[in-house]
């Protein structure tokens, strides 16, 4: 089941708090507050441009029955990137949550009546990677700049972070995925290529990994930011794939992994270019179309692997129980049904 969280209101000795979602734009303020402020224009409410989308789990046993527009209901993450404003969906699978920033002018990331927190990162980490133009984020009063497919790890008890762009024309898009920690691991900057520094960690050519060949349309490069060895975190790990051109196909020969599960983010595809994402149990394989910038929650028990008009790139995202990026139960082509 779906909905975005709005009209809440929160009972208390003292007053009576109320959150309204207003064209996902959130005013807080208390139920005289608001009273005062309709009666003195002079006056307006806090607007904080965040919106959070809440997604319960889903049986595979249901899914087989979803109709088109059912399957993407529950699955599919479209309109993160909206300049100006912090895009959120809870899921309750491993209770991820994924994202999207675009600052035009700075965001404050902010926990919301939705985690029943100080902040967000006081019971959760924070991995983001920048798909858009240069930008920053504040970290407790440090500057990290982000450039274009560079990435961030922001650990548990990290309390200020404020998203920010370098061009409000040329804005940076921060793509997120957050899970729950259980302790405080170091936030650190994370590039592609350059030279370590304090703060800041350098992918390891071990982890940049090239599989498949054209014969077989998956030709591609994962990029691993987020894993054990090189960034650590409690159960988040982040990475990037790039298919080659020629290359459709990623994640064929296809894969579970009941110990976890993930989300994708298909990009750089152009307008009128799609992917058709494969889900489901092996033998009750569905199909979603996915278009630019959209992402794929796709839970433990389901295959995840696309077959584009194109060749794209996709950010991958996993939490669960455990971080041995080996540990999937491959399926054999012959078995998908």
């Amino acid at each position: 089941m779906i909905g975005v969280l709005a009209d809440q209101v929160k009972t208390g000795p003292e007053a009576v708090v109320q959150t309204r979602r207003i064209c996902g734009i959130a005013v807080k303020g208390s139920t005289a507050g608001m009273r005062a402020m309709r009666g003195n224009p002079a006056r307006e409410p806090e607007k904080v441009r965040r919106s959070v989308e809440l997604r319960t789990a889903v049986s595979p046993k249901d899914v087989k029955h979803y109709t088109t527009d059912r399957l993407r209901e529950e699955f599919l993450i479209q309109n993160l990137f909206v300049p100006g404003e912090i895009k959120l969906v809870y899921s309750h699978i491993d209770r991820i949550i994924t994202g999207a920033a675009v600052p035009v002018e700075p965001l404050t990331l902010t926990a919301g009546e939705e985690l029943r927190a100080e902040y967000f990162c006081q019971r959760r980490e924070l991995g983001v990677i920048n798909i858009g133009g240069a930008g920053t984020i504040t970290v407790d009063g440090r500057v990290y700049k982000i450039g274009f497919k560079e990435a961030m790890y922001i650990g548990m008890g990290s309390r200020d972070i404020v998203f920010a762009s370098q061009d409000r024309e040329q804005p940076a898009k921060f793509y997120l995925n957050s899970a729950p920690a259980h302790r405080a691991c170091p936030t650190v900057l994370i590039r592609p290529e350059g030279a370590p520094e304090e703060g800041v960690v350098i992918v390891k050519e071990e982890n940049k990994v090239e599989l498949g060949c054209l014969e077989d349309a998956n030709h591609r490069v994962i990029c691993k930011y987020i894993l054990p060895g090189q960034v650590e975190s409690c159960q988040l790990e982040m990475g990037m794939t790039k298919l080659e051109p020629g290359s459709v196909w990623n994640t064929m020969p296809c894969h579970t992994h009941d110990r976890r599960m993930e989300v994708y983010l298909y990009f750089e595809m152009p307008e009128d270019a799609f992917v058709m994402h494969y889900m489901g149990e092996p033998q009750e394989t569905r199909h979603i179309v996915m278009r630019n910038e959209e992402a794929v929650i796709s839970p433990s028990w389901s295959i995840h692997s696309g077959c584009g008009s194109r060749a794209y790139t996709f950010i991958w995202g996993m939490v669960g129980e455990n971080q041995d990026f080996d540990d999937m139960d491959g399926v054999a082509n012959r078995d998908l049904r």
